[in-house]
């Protein structure tokens, strides 16, 4: 299960979770059905952003696509659309857009937003050519260059972070269990009877989860670059490095809830609260911190994942080292040291 389930969770998540949002059902209706339509209604369909469901229903086909969650926009041409473009005067198009989805609702419409402003732009051009004026031109011509992901893929993005996100809730739920186990099964009494250190205690007991996790990182790297072709530009060695060092920090998290708790129930719970939802919610994965009201943003902070995250797509996607992470890694170490502190402490407690 240590080996197993990293590997399906990456899949899983890797195929299942997208931020992409194209080919967007949509229904186009045309109730003016001239050529000038005909083309605005070409212009969607030749764009990979949204896919025409159907071009010949009515408001009533809308309506109920969009209920039944089948339809996400409706564009409506009226009657008198191409006479307006004709005679000189601004033409309207009504866009019906589900908004249950406000995220992906207002994505989508500043796509077909900038279809149709594209579109209108070279109506424009068209009749000043035919009025033999000068060639127009847009005031502010953008010139985009994306850099680290420049075909905007969001598996870029999710991928690296997901390697985090896995790697904390294994490795707490692997060592959460290991103590309290000893304390149940009456083995622990044995333990102590020996003259090990605390410190050796738990180093000895995450030794062996440590071999797994690292095995389980290195799955998790090699399924992010060759099955989902996510680019690595930085140094692997650093990633390594890195990762261990959260890896050590994680599971001395789990040794420590262990030592806490004599129950395995208790410090599983302990270590699924403290470890999947902080890791998932809290550590920018998936969610920005700048849309995170103050409260819970100052809270990210004493999240070790997002350290991580940070270190993983930076090395992943940006291909920088130490002079840009330099501050994470830092932290991180200072995780690590004061968790590995607090699990020895807690063992002593339990021995006294």
């Amino acid at each position: 299960m240590a080996l197993a389930m990293p590997l399906v969770m990456l899949l899983l998540f890797g195929f299942a979770l997208s931020l992409d949002v194209d080919r967007v059902p949509t229904i186009v209706y045309d109730m003016d059905r001239s050529p000038q339509s005909r083309e605005l209604m070409e212009r969607f369909a030749a764009s990979r952003f949204f896919q025409i469901l159907e071009s010949e229903g009515g408001y009533p086909s809308i309506e109920s696509r969009i209920n039944r969650s089948q339809c996400l926009l409706g564009v409506v041409i009226p009657q008198g659309y191409s006479g307006r473009l004709s005679g000189g005067s601004e033409a309207e198009i009504q866009l019906l857009v589900d908004g249950s989805d406000s995220n992906t609702a207002g994505i989508a419409l500043g796509y077909a937003e900038a279809l149709i402003q594209a579109y209108a732009f070279e109506l424009r051009v068209q009749a000043l050519d035919r009025k033999g004026g000068g060639r127009l031109r847009p005031a502010v011509e953008p010139r985009i260059r994306v850099w680290y992901n420049g075909d905007l893929k969001s598996k870029n993005y999710i991928v690296p972070g997901l390697i985090a996100v896995i790697m904390m809730i294994i490795a707490s739920l692997l060592t959460s269990l290991t103590i309290a186990r000893e304390w149940e099964m009456g083995t622990m009494e044995q333990l102590l009877s020996t003259p090990l250190r605390p410190a050796e205690i738990v180093l000895g007991k995450l030794s062996a989860f440590f071999v797994v996790g690292v095995a389980d990182m290195l799955i998790a790297i090699g399924v992010g670059v060759f099955v989902f072709d996510v680019p690595l530009r930085g140094s692997v060695t650093l990633l390594f490095l890195t990762g261990c060092v959260f890896l050590f920090g994680s599971l001395c998290w789990g040794i420590f809830l262990s030592a806490a708790t004599r129950s395995q129930l208790q410090a599983y719970q302990l270590g699924t609260l403290t470890s999947f939802l902080p890791a998932f919610l809290l550590s920018g994965f998936i969610y920005a911190f700048e849309s995170m009201p103050a409260v819970v943003r100052l809270l990210t902070y004493f999240v070790p994942a997002r350290y991580f995250v940070t270190i993983v797509k930076g090395i992943f996607l940006k291909g920088i080292g130490t002079a840009m992470l330099g501050t994470e890694l830092a932290l991180l170490l200072g995780y690590a040291a004061i968790v590995f502190m607090l699990a020895t402490r807690k063992l002593k407690q339990k021995i006294a």
